[in-house]
């Protein structure tokens, strides 16, 4: 419990210290945002500051910092240092600046921000792999809240039917003005998501589980999955929207276009990230209880999550948590669809001012997203598969988004070590992983290692040779 209460003290610590290291690196000021200067009352739309930072919250959350903390606490104690170190040193980094670059250079999306600071050949690969993720964050996050609902409703209602009925409420959300429905709904959804996890914080400080239970650093630091899966690169896998998301970088110019004072960033942005991450942890540590109690074989996130619930919450703090174990995954998917429409917008040049436009930009995402849940629905390891390339293909454009923030930082002659180390690093844990595991190639951990390390070192290179003809010129 002590290593559990001092990550927590530790991630509220990050936020004073070293975010305001990184905001005081951007440097913001009162110039006028998009969301003023660019106002057209469908996507930049002004709005105060508390409503930004819980649409931004949820947008970024999901079920991520709750499926993937469940999933790393598989691994034992040492998935709390990746929440920690990951959140404070990567994921805050990530949002924030990403985020801020966003609102400096008019709300553009990742893809535009790649394409500025890496280059043409740069921006075709964030295009595909953005794309790609956004089906595939269509794809989990339409599954799995279909699952949810169809378990509390009558039979007659099957997840396919469930399925309909949200599409057409993402077409909806996508579609219309961001302060319509997003604006209006987020908040109080954002309420019992909070409320699920500070339920759960309140009996493992009330039931104070023993050692046992929920082990320190200083007693067990061993490997614990029962598939004997290596640390190191699955759980930075695992726990991604826990600690740095690439997917983030879908999400952040959302809200870089409706933020009225870039000085709020460091609050939104950062602030977002740490909440997300304490979310984390506090699942982190409940499913770590969890384990030890009934062993680690259930493979299913969902069904130790509703066990949770139903066991420390009781009747009345589950339905509310159920609410907001619902509400996480559809409003993560359909600010997903609308940062999906506005990359095509931006990669096309296509205004989207009239309705008919962001219909037409949107209605193919929802059609390939379509029998891609159906896949997952109709399989018995659909969702399971799904989430391993969803979280592969979101890890994969977190090290993109790094080195694009690298390159920003490297441009404005800034400090751009906090961009790097958390890059080289995260270049090396996808890398790895799509080389060892199961459904990347499968190669044994020494060759996969070494192909990794050569891939780091070349990007590496490429960096030094980038940053040797920044000098030149």
């Amino acid at each position: 419990m002590i290593s559990f209460t001092l990550c927590l003290l530790t991630l509220i610590v990050g936020y004073f210290t070293y975010g305001k290291f990184v905001n005081k690196v951007f440097a913001p000021d009162s110039r006028p945002t998009p969301a003023v200067s660019m106002a057209d009352g469908v996507d930049y739309v002004a709005m105060p500051t508390w409503k930004v930072f819980t649409i931004q919250f949820l947008n970024i959350a999901g079920l991520g910092p709750i499926f993937g903390a469940v999933l790393g606490a598989k691994f034992g104690v040492s998935c709390y240092l990746w929440i920690v170190l990951g959140c404070i040193f990567a994921g805050g980094v990530h949002d924030f600046l990403i985020s801020m670059m966003s609102v400096r250079h008019g709300g553009e999306s990742i893809t535009e921000l790649a394409g500025r600071y890496l280059g043409k050949g740069s921006k075709a690969l964030v295009i595909a792999i953005t794309l790609l993720g956004s089906l595939l964050v269509g794809i989990v996050w339409v599954a799995s809240p279909a699952e949810l609902i169809a378990k509390s409703t009558p039979d007659a209602l099957t997840p396919m039917f469930w399925m309909f009925v949200l599409f057409a409420y993402y077409v909806l959300a996508t579609i219309l003005p961001i302060d319509k429905i997003i604006g209006h709904l987020y908040p109080l959804l954002a309420l019992a998501l909070l409320f699920m996890a500070a339920g759960i914080l309140v009996v493992l400080f009330v039931k104070h589980p023993g050692p046992d239970l929920l082990p320190e650093f200083w007693t067990d630091m061993r490997n614990a999955h029962p598939q004997g899966l290596p640390i190191f690169p699955i759980l930075f896998i695992s726990i991604a929207c826990g600690a740095i998301s690439g997917f983030h970088g879908l999400q952040c110019p959302l809200m870089a276009r409706c933020i009225k004072d870039e000085r709020k960033g460091h609050r939104v942005f950062y602030g977002a990230m740490i909440t997300e991450g304490i979310v984390a942890l506090i699942w982190a540590a409940a499913a770590t209880v969890f384990f030890h109690r009934n062993g680690a074989d259930e493979s299913s996130a969902a069904v130790v999550v509703d066990a949770i619930n139903h066991d420390w919450l009781g009747t009345v703090g589950s339905a509310i948590a159920l609410v907001g174990l619902i509400a996480a995954p559809i409003t993560c998917a359909d600010t997903n669809f609308r940062a999906a429409r506005l990359i095509l917008a931006d990669l096309f040049h296509i205004g989207q001012r009239k309705a008919l436009s962001r219909l037409l930009l949107s209605l193919p995402l929802f059609v390939i997203c379509a029998f891609g849940v159906v896949f997952s629905l109709s399989h018995p390891d659909g969702f399971n598969v799904m989430w391993r390339y969803f979280a592969w293909a979101n890890q994969t454009l977190g090290a993109v988004s790094l080195w694009v923030i690298t390159a920003y930082l490297v441009h404005h002659g800034k400090p751009y070590l906090i961009g790097l180390v958390p890059a080289l690093f995260m270049t090396a844990v996808t890398t790895s992983y799509i080389l060892l595991a199961p459904e990347g190639l499968h190669l044994s951990r020494p060759l996969a290692f070494t192909i990794s390390a050569a891939c780091v070192l070349l990007a590496f290179g490429l960096f030094l040779g980038k940053l040797r003809r920044g000098k030149r010129g």
